[in-house]
């Protein structure tokens, strides 16, 4: 699945920069969507992420392309290696995020559901 983000004067650090929480957030967003068309019978919930390094700097005015594949499914749980480009790339110099994104799916009380396709 592939998704984009325009980067706003609101989404930047003091210094003019991406603000990092905003990109983990998108992240975390992008993810779930991608999950949640995979598995519409199912509810999910973000348990984890395998690292966080921001690789390049990030200003005002980018686009950014967000890219999620599913790389793993368990009984209960499916992951996605999400990867964030500059622009319209997908070449390894432009990629200045990735991380693995884990979620669960629960029932309405919060509990372990197996996945539903």
């Amino acid at each position: 699945m592939e998704n984009h983000k325009l980067v706003l004067p609101e989404h930047l650090n003091h210094f003019g920069y991406l603000f990092g929480g905003n990109l983990l957030k998108w992240v975390d967003e992008f993810a779930w969507i991608a999950a949640s068309m995979d598995y519409q019978e199912c509810l999910f919930v973000t348990i984890g992420l395998d690292r966080v390094e921001f690789k390049k700097s990030v200003r005002e005015g980018t686009i950014l392309k967000f890219y999620a594949e599913k790389t793993r499914v368990g009984n209960t749980s499916v992951q996605y290696d999400i990867r964030v480009y500059r622009g319209s790339s997908t070449e390894e110099e432009d990629m200045i995020f990735s991380t693995n994104v884990t979620f669960v799916s629960i029932d309405q009380h919060g509990n372990k559901k197996p996945l539903m396709e």
